[in-house]
């Protein structure tokens, strides 16, 4: 399934939390913190918007509705919602 964005609203695929640290400690889902960065996979029509698809951001922490497209883990969000781009 192909997910298009409208408007001001960004497509993004979710980071996968490590469940492992360093020290090979195995951290159960529910203590896992949410990952708030991910990488733009589709961008509305807005012309205000300044992210291309395959730059990774940083968006705010509750932000956006998930969705899931062949079988992977996709936010749908508000462009105001990114707070920056990793580079």
């Amino acid at each position: 399934m192909k997910i298009k964005p409208l408007g001001d609203r960004v497509l993004i695929k979710l980071e996968e939390v490590e469940e492992k640290t360093a020290g090979g400690i195995f951290i159960p889902q529910t203590a896992q913190e949410k990952t708030q960065t991910g990488t733009v996979v589709a961008v509305g029509d807005d012309e205000t918007i300044n992210v291309k698809a395959g730059q990774k951001v940083m968006y705010d922490k509750y932000a956006g509705t998930t969705v899931s497209s062949d079988n992977e883990d996709h936010l749908l969000i508000r462009y105001a919602d990114i707070l920056a781009v990793i580079e």
